[in-house]
């Protein structure tokens, strides 16, 4: 049978012959060091499961919620962006809560693409940004993910050479994958290019808490003037360890976030109630919950930076996120990042995310989350210390293509 119009548009899954070989390792019972999926491992904090419980045994809050969040989680939410960033935003009409990022992501392409839209996309990105509009009839155009001198510059060329003129751009620092982060003075020149060209912008900072010097990063809504063109999306899977439990917001411009709502009125009745009134109590918290994620994160990067390192396989420190961006060994990348990782899986039991999953331009990359503790991260070291070892022993065949071992 034919596919369906919008199946075919999409690529093949490239994740998904990674998750074969990891699931047919672990069905043979090998431990599988797992570095690929960006699921956290840490518990969601106590005080939050309580509120959670607490709430559920009212049997009002059993019925159909709030599809755009209610109040006192919006509210939340704004007086954390208050507190956070210095932006005042109006919980009624600025912000509406979401199935996590993702499906907030999702919905807005649909809101707001017509067939054959053009919206200029960072490459390599995480893939919604791009897939949600490509789902919505719209077309990609892709654009460099570093946020230096030169972004302006490609991002004029972008707009220049694309017919129709593109509609959107979507920024996404802290980046995942690259782990790029940018500061406002980068935000200030977007903006600005951004009424020029008017362009509507769509910035993910879902992991706007996770990092790790003194610098904290910047929301592009605290560019004054930026409300005007701006919808910032944010999660609590990360900053709070709650993946599981999509909460996540779309916060800015009036009329994207009420184009927003009027989508998801149409989709979902939100959230369960107790998650969002769960979700409420931690906005609302100290910070300290916070601060003991980044710190164990903190560490687990460090402790993957040397002990990668003393294994032969360079892991660039990242200044933020929950991932390292690792630039394949020389002596494997011509291979690509898709075998390179099945290699990882099948040679050094560690599973890893293999770049082209974000992009042409990440090919050459493999994406490590920080999803392990210490000792399982020197222990996938090991692992792979032992694997390059081999290999340049010649002790696997056809591990490494005879174009690259001239």
């Amino acid at each position: 049978m034919e596919e369906f119009h919008k199946v075919r548009r999409l690529p093949p899954y490239v994740f998904e012959q990674v998750n074969r070989l990891k699931a047919d390792a672990r069905a043979k019972g090998i431990d599988i060091i797992d570095l690929g999926m960006g699921n956290p491992d840490l518990p969601t904090p106590q005080a939050i499961v309580d509120k959670l419980v607490d709430t559920v045994r009212d049997p009002r809050t059993h019925r159909y919620s709030s599809s755009r969040g209610i109040p006192g989680l919006r509210r939340a939410q704004a007086n954390y962006y208050a507190r956070r960033f210095g932006v005042k935003l109006n919980p009624d009409t600025q912000v509406v809560a979401t199935l996590g990022s993702k499906e907030g992501f999702a919905n807005m392409a649909q809101a707001i693409t017509a067939p054959g839209d053009v919206v200029i996309c960072p490459n390599p990105t995480y893939p919604i940004h791009a897939f949600g509009f490509i789902m919505s009839g719209g077309v990609i155009r892709s654009i460099q993910a570093e946020p230096d001198a030169s972004f302006i510059p490609a991002l004029e060329r972008a707009v220049k050479h694309s017919i129709p003129k593109p509609i959107a751009l979507i920024l996404n620092y802290p980046s995942n994958p690259t782990a790029h982060v940018a500061t406002l003075d980068f935000y200030k020149d977007v903006v600005d290019f951004a009424k020029k060209n008017d362009l509507i912008l769509l910035s993910d900072l879902a992991y706007a808490e996770i990092f790790f010097d003194d610098t904290p990063p910047p929301s592009i809504l605290q560019v004054p003037g930026a409300i005007d063109v701006a919808v910032e999306f944010t999660s609590m899977s990360k900053t709070f360890s709650m993946p599981g439990w999509r909460m996540g917001f779309a916060v800015g411009n009036e009329r994207l976030i009420s184009a927003l709502t009027r989508v998801k009125s149409y989709l979902d009745y939100g959230a369960f109630t107790p998650i969002q009134v769960a979700a409420s109590a931690a906005l609302n918290g100290d910070g300290s919950d916070i601060e003991e994620v980044r710190s164990i994160y903190r560490k687990r990067r460090d402790v993957m930076v040397e002990s990668f390192g003393r294994a032969g396989f360079n892991v660039p420190p990242p200044a933020a996120t929950m991932f390292a961006w690792a630039p394949i060994p020389e002596q494997y990348r011509a291979m690509g990042s898709l075998e390179f990782s099945k290699l990882l899986i099948e040679h050094a039991d560690v599973a890893v995310a293999p770049g082209i999953g974000f992009g042409e331009h990440g090919d050459d990359y493999v994406r490590l989350a920080l999803v392990e503790n210490e000792h399982r991260i020197r222990q996938a070291a090991r692992n792979i210390k032992r694997f390059l070892q081999a290999s340049a022993e010649g002790r696997f065949d056809n591990v490494i293509p005879l174009s690259a071992r001239r």
